[in-house]
């Protein structure tokens, strides 16, 4: 198995480089050079295995034996999931008038990132421990992210991990995830600006290969294909234990499951698509809040930028340069690294992208897309509720709105992605007139100090974080432990 960029100009990368890399040199993202199929006989003899089982299966198709033998391999996977609070790791709540949620919001820092940074860190720290070498990790966040990067990370000696979240635009919970952990190895800022607004001078520091290979530079956002791949996981479970594939026979047709995905960075969407692509019939629908770049490629071909981020119920998803879509439309593209390289340049010129007539055909018939405003929000969260008895966070309530407008269509099964506890979003709950009980563990944030950085409207954010990495590089190279943003070493 080997990698290579949606631009076309890196070829023949292995996993492991892979996985300590963020953007490819040419700006492309990595994607596997072959994608692997699944047979119906491997689906129907993969129904009864457990959500870890699927993770370890899904991952012997991408990571290589000679990188990572295969009883290393399913240790890893079983480590990192040992800690979640449910004993399969995640769970199916099955809810009235056929609504089925998949709950993937059961780790450390109650949202879907920690299924797979914890995965992600493990085969991390495996490479560092055998190569005795560091690395330093950086994150932009709209939320989730940052936070689950830091629990997996944090007191790591092979690791040091620069987060970067925009102030004021997160909720506290998510804001207090990051801020509290004042373990050496952890490095926070707090930018005056939105995420996409990050993920700029993000982009150019991973674009210096100078940069990159002196300071073992490397990404832990979806950025990192390592994440997209233990996310196929999670699709392959909703399709395993929701489709009925267990009751079909040989020759038979396979059944085909819905599931709906809110949807910002795209990440999950675009592990959704790989998933459809190796065989596993899916019909996938990308659910958006009023940051809808998303819904119009989708619909009408349009992939153009808003004039600005909107703020909304759904932070985490509030996100108007979904960059995982170029994964997709590499995919669907037929892998035609010369046109995706094309568009996305004059996408990130530009911020419009009018897409070819054949690709948006494609798109449209591999996803369907809908946008949700505030009020379509907290109308899904109370009708859950009342209908249920059950609680969903405002990004899970734009998949149920979708569920409760649209009729699933005849014989067929749907799923609505629930990737975060309703626990990290009071303001959401209290929006929609519902209360509930915080977690000891989120209660315990409140009383406990915090340390980060600012990254003010006018200073050179990429400078500023370029200093971050360098003193990091140079404390390790004298021998200190570790280099702190905020000078308290």
């Amino acid at each position: 198995m080997r990698y290579c960029s949606t631009r076309g100009g890196v070829q023949g990368w292995d996993f492991r480089q892979v996985l300590f890399s963020g953007y490819a040199s040419d700006g492309g993202m990595f994607m596997p050079e072959t994608i692997p199929t699944l047979p119906p006989e491997t689906l129907r003899s993969w129904a009864p295995l457990s959500y870890s089982k699927l993770v370890y299966e899904v991952c012997s198709l991408f990571i290589p034996e000679e990188l990572i033998p295969r009883r290393d391999l399913e240790g890893l996977i079983s480590d990192a999931l040992s800690t979640f609070a449910v004993p399969g790791v995640v769970s199916i709540a099955k809810l009235k008038d056929g609504l089925s949620v998949l709950e993937l919001f059961h780790g450390e820092t109650f949202a879907f990132k920690d299924l797979a940074m914890t995965c992600t860190v493990r085969f991390l720290e495996y490479f560092l421990q055998k190569e005795s070498s560091r690395a330093t990790i950086l994150v932009g966040t709209s939320g989730d992210t940052g936070g689950a990067a830091i629990c997996s990370a944090r007191g790591l000696r092979g690791v040091d991990v620069v987060v970067v979240f925009p102030r004021g635009r997160i909720t506290p919970v998510q804001e207090k995830q990051m801020t509290t952990n004042l373990d050496d190895n952890i490095h926070v800022f707090a930018a005056d600006g939105t995420s996409d607004d990050i993920d700029v001078p993000l982009r150019r520091l991973f674009a210096d290969q100078d940069l990159v290979r002196q300071n073992g530079l490397m990404s832990l956002n979806s950025v990192n294909m390592a994440r997209i791949l233990v996310q196929l996981a999670h699709f392959l479970y909703a399709y395993l234990q929701l489709s009925g594939v267990e009751k079909t026979r040989p020759g038979d047709s396979l059944p085909v499951l819905e599931v709906v995905v809110p949807t910002g960075g795209a990440g999950n969407i675009a592990a959704g698509c790989i998933l459809k692509h190796m065989g596993v019939p899916l019909r996938l629908v990308a659910m958006v809040n009023s940051n809808d770049i998303v819904c119009r490629a989708v619909q009408s071909g349009d992939f153009s930028m808003a004039t600005s981020v909107k703020q909304t119920l759904a932070p985490a998803i509030d996100i108007q340069d979904p960059y995982n879509m170029e994964r997709v439309l590499w995919l669907l593209s037929g892998k035609n690294g010369a046109l995706v390289k094309q568009m996305l340049e004059e996408f990130q010129r530009s911020h419009r992208l009018p897409l070819p007539e054949a690709l948006y055909k494609e798109l449209s018939s591999v996803m369907s897309s809908g946008s949700v405003c505030d009020e379509g929000i907290v109308e899904a969260m109370r009708r859950c509720w009342e209908e249920n008895h059950y609680l969903v966070c405002p990004h899970t309530a734009v998949a149920i709105w979708h569920h409760y407008h649209t009729p699933p269509r005849p014989g067929e099964n749907r799923c609505c992605i629930a990737t975060a506890s309703p626990a990290k979003f009071q303001a959401a709950v209290q929006k929609a007139g519902l209360t509930l009980e915080l977690p000891e563990a989120l209660r315990a944030l409140e009383s406990k100090a915090t340390r980060y950085t600012d990254l003010e409207v006018g200073e050179d954010w990429e400078a500023r974080l370029r200093e971050c990495i360098e003193a990091i590089g140079s404390a390790r190279a004298s021998g200190l432990c570790f280099y702190s943003a905020d000078k308290r070493c």
